[in-house]
């Protein structure tokens, strides 16, 4: 799974590529979401495929969305679990991917009886696997607060804060169903009223559509997914799966993201794409609304309904070795 090549993309598809560059231009320019108060970090690690990140941030709660190994074997996993209990971190959650084939009964044939002897011991560890969470944490005052002379005294104290968490591995097929765990058939609606309505995090292993995804010229992510995320409206959403979409972002649930999945969603044939109305209206609505919500947001200070995406993908494309951003994340 690499990404098109910009001088393709030119003839595929160049409306849905000054699209999507004119949406994430917009949206890189408008301020970060504030969060609650206490705030919760969260540190979000996918995609090991059996390394072991260093220096991993300091966090409340660590997140890893999945395909901890290679070949999916009680050892692999047993040995990124290890290592995650390891860390420091108050809580540490965990959802398989599709590399994790022990995980799935259906692709556990496929391993050696060496591969697949014994199980997995989590020890302190939450593994989610279409399950919801709810976890109570402690938040200690930061130094700034301790020691700030206008603080209220309130702010100095440890105080507790309750979040809901919701994990799945499904993704729609990217390889042999016998051997890669958790697919589903491209197309097929897995996700629709599945997640809880209450879900703050969310955690899965495939992206949604046209996010932080192998977005051109047609999106590697699920549709369906997308359309679950969009109505959750979670606080944050955490995957990994398409490694070169790595990275952090906000969505904004307003007409410049409609319009950007509208556009995104219609079909761009070569040359042919250069004449779609369709997807002319979609990018002027991108720019005309992201305009103006920028303009909200920086003048008036308005924010609205959000979701921070993270794709935590920690394998640098496809050359096998660690080399993204540890995202973290204060909710």
């Amino acid at each position: 799974m690499n990404p098109t090549p910009i001088h393709k993309l030119l003839l595929q598809a160049p409306v849905k590529l000054l699209l999507f560059h004119a949406y994430h231009l917009l949206n890189s320019l408008r301020s970060t979401p504030t969060p609650a108060d206490p705030p919760i970090r969260v540190v979000c690690i996918s995609d090991t495929h059996d390394q072991f990140p260093e220096d991993v941030p300091a966090g409340d709660i660590l997140i890893h969305a999945g395909d901890l190994t290679n070949d999916g074997s009680v050892a692999s996993i047993q040995k990124q679990v290890d290592w995650l209990c390891s860390l420091p971190h108050k809580e540490i959650v965990v959802i398989s991917g599709n590399h994790d084939t022990y995980l799935d009964p259906r692709t556990r044939p496929s391993l050696s009886d060496d591969q697949r002897a014994g199980s997995v011991d989590w020890k302190r560890i939450h593994y989610l696997q279409h399950r919801a969470l709810t976890l109570t944490l402690t938040i200690e005052p930061s130094n700034d607060a301790a020691e700030g002379a206008r603080t209220h005294l309130l702010s100095s104290r440890p105080r507790r804060r309750k979040i809901k968490l919701y994990g799945a591995p499904q993704i729609p097929a990217c390889g042999p169903m016998s051997v890669h765990a958790f697919q589903y058939p491209r197309g097929l609606d897995a996700w629709s009223e599945t997640v809880p309505e209450d879900t703050d995090i969310l955690i899965t292993h495939t992206p949604p559509q046209y996010h932080l995804d192998l977005s051109l010229p047609g999106g590697m992510g699920c549709e369906h997914l997308a359309k679950e995320v969009k109505r959750i409206k979670p606080t944050l959403h955490v995957f990994g799966h398409m490694h070169w979409g790595a990275g952090k972002m906000v969505v904004w649930w307003d007409g410049c993201h409609h319009a950007y999945e509208s556009g995104m969603g219609a079909k761009s044939r070569p040359i042919r794409g250069l004449l779609n109305p369709w997807l002319w209206f979609n990018l002027i609505r991108v720019g005309y609304r992201g305009m103006r919500n920028l303009v909200w947001d920086k003048v008036w200070g308005g924010q609205g309904s959000n979701t921070i995406m993270v794709n935590a993908a920690q394998i640098h494309g496809n050359t096998g070795k660690l080399g993204n951003t540890i995202q973290v994340v204060d909710i």
